[in-house]
Parts: structure tokens; C-alpha cells; sequence
């Protein structure tokens, strides 16, 4: 019950969806097949048959998107992969694109 003299204010919300990123593996000469697959397994989820096509495509394309995720899922991803990559001696390369 709204006293005389006193304003309700509406407080109009606007939700939006986050921005999603791809997820972009790079292919180099140095980084072995079986690491990227073992990445797409264990960090992307992806099972052992899709880990294979995706790494095939990094393979012969030069690049694939792996996954598109919300910013800091998409970035936690990459750092995992890429601290994995370093400890392993492995040269490996991700970017993120925002997905328009």
C-alpha cells in the first residue's frame, strides 16, 4: 500500500543470453594427432569418434572450431588445454571467435 506522497519506482530488467565463442584449434606440425584427440576427449567431452573427425579436420584445414561455449566456459577450456599443451613440450594453438 503505497502511503500519499511516496513513488513506486518500476525497475525494468533486461536479461539477454551471453555471447557464445567458438572455440578454434589451430593445427601445427609439432603437436602429435593422439594429444588433440586426448584434449577433445577430456576437456571438450567429445567421444573417440568425433575427437577423431574434428582433429582430422585441424589436420587437413589448417584450423576447426572444437565447440562453442559462453566466454569464460570457452576460455577455461583453452587455458586447460593449452597448460596441458606447455607441461606436454607441445607448440599447440587455440583462439576464441565470438560467434555473431
Amino acid at each position: 500500500m503505497a502511503v500519499q506522497g511516496q513513488t513506486k519506482e518500476k525497475t525494468k530488467i533486461n536479461l539477454r543470453e551471453p555471447r557464445h565463442y567458438r572455440v578454434i584449434m589451430h593445427n601445427d606440425d609439432f603437436t602429435s594427432m593422439e594429444f588433440v584427440v586426448a584434449i577433445l576427449i577430456d576437456i571438450f567431452k567429445k567421444d573417440v569418434l568425433e575427437a577423431q573427425r574434428l582433429m582430422l579436420m585441424v589436420h587437413e584445414s589448417g584450423k576447426a572450431a572444437v565447440g562453442t561455449y559462453p566466454y569464460d566456459i570457452a576460455a577455461t577450456k583453452v587455458r586447460s588445454a593449452l597448460e596441458r599443451a606447455q607441461k606436454e613440450g607441445f607448440p599447440f594453438r587455440m583462439t576464441l571467435e565470438e560467434e555473431r
